[in-house]
């Protein structure tokens, strides 16, 4: 079960994930050794699934975020989730609900690879696009 220090540890490594077990224990009054046995128990416990790090995507040349909804032609959902598994531009997807079936959020290098991808897209159903402009 998870107490309040293991959310407090939760929302330190949320922040860096990267801090030591010592730097974690200053933090909230814990030695390092206790740390690192709540983070494990987490981890074991798949409550911590994994750790990342985020990435400034437009130093990359990647210039274009979009999310696309696609609303998928009957009969065809099994065969577009697993098409969408196989496009690199694809950072995120999720099967919703409502009119329509697949949120799709997004990378590109320009307009041509949007446009290119949204061509792709049209095989599998009706899109509808939105440009992300900043994160609030």
């Amino acid at each position: 079960m998870i107490d309040s220090i293991d959310n407090k540890l939760l929302a330190i490594l949320k922040d860096n994930s990267r801090l030591s077990f010592a730097d974690l224990g200053r933090k909230i009054n814990l030695s390092p050794s206790a740390v690192r046995e709540r983070v494990q128990k987490m981890e074991d416990n798949e409550v911590i699934e994994k750790y990342s790090i985020q990435i400034n995507q437009r130093k990359l040349g990647y210039d274009i975020e979009a999310f696309i909804l696609l609303k998928v032609f009957q009969g065809q959902l099994k065969h577009v989730i697993q098409q969408v598994a196989t496009l690199p531009e694809v950072v995120e997807a999720h099967r919703i609900t409502g009119s329509q079936n697949i949120h799709l959020k997004v990378l590109l290098k320009s307009q041509l690879d949007l446009q290119k991808l949204i061509d792709k897209l049209m095989n599998f159903g009706d899109t509808n696009t939105f440009l992300i402009l900043s994160k609030i």
